[in-house]
């Protein structure tokens, strides 16, 4: 692998990013357009790659690894989940090639729950991930870590526990959908103002904190609005209010203990909140951020059979 180009790609549903990879795994190069997979008709998948990262791929000796939603049904080619457990040497092995030995598809992650076991059809619960096997990987590497509890906020945040340097199992939470649902779809959205503005530190803790001490976001969430109708928080606040309440909720789900660190993949300000939030709950935290992509394709690369990685 060491004497080849790596192009390494993160594809999802609403953005494109990749990165020019040299020969020790240093990025040479980033990039990002507005070009996730949802603004791809079929069959322009080729196109868009060429059009984005095609002077990076005209060597003879360059590889391409693509993770993230572009290996879904609604991608450019279906790679079939990895059962958990698994590590990246098993993604690895399930690499669907587009283009033998140049351009390869990362498989995402798959793993089942205990469901009601009176209902024959919810006796087991199955969970998916695309992208975040390729940062956990990438994390690991980059911490030295072989043990872990991983979260990844987003849209749909996931919990990630790691023995051994494998995936064991993880847990989805919609938190980033909720927030956008109730902040623009809500009887609150009333009430919020019509951006976000600055980060309120001290209103987002009161969110967590009273989270963490209730049952259910069904009943806190309508705080933002009576909040708001008594003069209790300020209007500006109540976006960072309304932000910690769904993440404080999605705490109150795990399983934490005070001395055990959690490792938080994403972007700055997302992790910013989530390393607070957890200080909250005295939980220690490290962050990392898209460097993590970058390195997890690095490791992915490095297990490939050799006679797909040769030079052509």
């Amino acid at each position: 692998m060491s004497a080849r180009t790596l192009i390494a790609v993160d594809w999802g549903t609403s953005s494109l990013r990749g990165a020019w990879l040299d020969a020790r795994g240093q990025t040479v190069e980033e990039r990002s357009f507005a070009r996730g997979i949802l603004t791809v008709a079929p069959g322009e998948f080729p196109s868009v790659l060429k059009s984005c990262f095609g002077d990076w791929m005209q060597g003879p000796d360059a590889l391409c690894l693509m993770s993230g939603m572009v290996g879904s049904k609604q991608g450019w080619l279906e790679a079939p989940y990895c059962t958990c457990p698994a590590d990246f040497k098993d993604v690895a092995a399930n690499m669907v090639w587009v283009e033998p030995g140049h351009v390869a598809i990362v498989p995402g992650m798959s793993c089942e729950h205990n469901g009601l076991p009176d209902v024959r059809r919810l006796q087991r619960i199955p969970d998916v991930m695309r992208g975040e096997e390729t940062q956990i990987f990438g994390a690991l590497q980059l911490l030295g870590l072989q043990e872990a509890l991983v979260v990844l906020p987003g849209t749909h945040s996931k919990w990630v526990r790691v023995q051994a340097g494998r995936i064991q199992s993880f847990s989805t939470f919609m938190t980033g959908e909720f927030f956008a649902l109730l902040r623009q779809h809500s009887i609150l959205s009333r009430t919020l103002p019509a951006s976000d503005g600055e980060f309120d530190s001290e209103a987002f803790d009161q969110g967590v904190m009273l989270a963490l001490r209730s049952n259910s976001l069904l009943h806190t969430a309508f705080s933002t609005r009576t909040l708001s109708l008594f003069d209790r928080l300020p209007a500006a606040a109540l976006p960072s209010y309304l932000s910690g309440l769904v993440i404080g909720e999605e705490l109150r789900a795990q399983t934490l203990q005070t001395n055990a660190e959690v490792v938080i993949i994403g972007s700055a300000s997302l992790t910013q909140r989530y390393q607070r939030a957890l200080a909250l709950r005295d939980v220690p935290s490290r962050r990392v951020g898209s460097e993590a992509t970058w390195a997890g394709l690095w490791a992915i690369a490095q297990t490939l059979h050799p006679n797909l990685l040769k030079q052509s």
